[in-house]
């Protein structure tokens, strides 16, 4: 309350306030506050001797670095990236003063999702047993779960790919995708909130195309290409801008070269071939592969040029970003020059 006799001003009400911190984990915050209940101060009324209240105090919630916070609408309030990282998500409210007839306002409450996302450098993308487990074995040091069916990637594997100059690139084999993901069908947002997290994107298709159960029609590879496509595209269009890469996979089987041939004519000119496909499968953007690199996970046949792409195309990226923000800062410099 603000002091009418004096125009005293009362304090504000404390911020909630989520704050990044290695270490944390989702579980730690679930079994310190199994409430969940979280509430900042209240401001100090105003008085004869302290005309100013004092504001309340702030509860910090400690979060782990790369959660995505959300409001009960489903609407991202803000992301924490970096430890240290702040972000308010209950603002308190302001007290009373000479403007409010010196009653307080209340405070923001609400509720938030905190999710956390997967941060690689490339995130593998393809339908279920496109090979994407045996690649990241073969890229990497990973040791994922293989086998021969669908789904034997439950949740995010992660490989280190080491160069001679020591860079090390992360890849990500997420879950893989099925048909109506962006409606959260199989793992659907589970492995769709991941892929925004990566830099790049690296399709990985099966040459000889794919069905994923008998109830199910069978896909050709540039079928599999567009509707990997048009998931992305349903889910977020953003994503589509992301640099991409495409992984042809098992060219060890039989028939794969004429295949690979056919399918590099028609990523040509895509449009020409979308009376093949159902309309509804059909993106809207399509995406412009930096690298298209024929390989076998079985065999190794291609993986050191799919290295060298995928470095290539980071080192691209990374150069892109840096000239971006030397530009902006001249730009900064200049304004700021009388």
């Amino acid at each position: 309350m603000g002091l009418p006799r004096l125009g005293g001003e009362g304090g504000n009400g404390g911020n909630v306030l989520v704050v990044a911190q290695d270490g944390i984990t989702l579980k730690m915050i679930k079994d310190k506050y199994p409430t969940k209940r979280f509430a900042a101060g209240v401001g100090a009324n105003s008085s004869i001797r302290s005309l100013k209240g004092a504001k309340g105090k702030d509860c910090e919630i400690y979060g782990p670095v790369g959660i995505s916070i959300t409001n009960d609408n489903g609407k991202i309030i803000g992301e924490l990236n970096r430890a240290g990282d702040r972000l308010i998500v209950a603002q308190g409210g302001h007290g009373g003063s000479f403007r409010t007839n010196f009653l307080p306002s209340k405070g923001q409450s609400g509720i938030i999702r905190m999710d956390l996302k997967l941060v690689a450098n490339v995130g593998l993308v393809g339908f279920p047993n496109a090979g994407k487990s045996t690649l990241l074995s073969k890229l990497s040091h990973a040791k994922p779960r293989i086998a021969d069916y669908p789904f034997t990637t439950l949740k995010p594997e992660i490989g280190k790919l080491l160069y001679n100059d020591y860079k090390q690139v992360s890849i990500a084999d997420l879950p893989g995708l099925i048909e109506g993901a962006h409606l959260n069908k199989g793992m659907g947002h589970k492995f769709l909130k991941h892929v925004e997290r990566t830099k790049q994107l690296l399709y990985v298709v099966d040459v000889t195309g794919f069905q994923l159960s008998s109830e199910t029609p069978f896909r050709n590879v540039f079928e599999a290409v567009q509707l990997l496509t048009k998931e992305l595209e349903l889910y977020k269009v953003e994503l589509l801008s992301k640099p991409a890469l495409l992984a042809v996979n098992k060219m060890d089987l039989k028939n794969a070269a004429e295949k690979f041939k056919e399918l590099m004519q028609q990523l040509q000119q895509p449009q020409d071939f979308y009376h093949l496909i159902p309309e509804e499968m059909v993106p809207m953007r399509q995406v412009q592969f930096k690298h298209i690199i024929p390989i076998s996970s079985l065999t190794g046949y291609g993986i050191e040029e799919l290295k060298n792409c995928i470095r290539k195309s980071l080192d691209d990226q990374d150069d892109l970003e840096n000239e971006h923000y030397r530009l902006e800062k001249l730009q900064k410099l200049h304004s700021n020059t009388p």
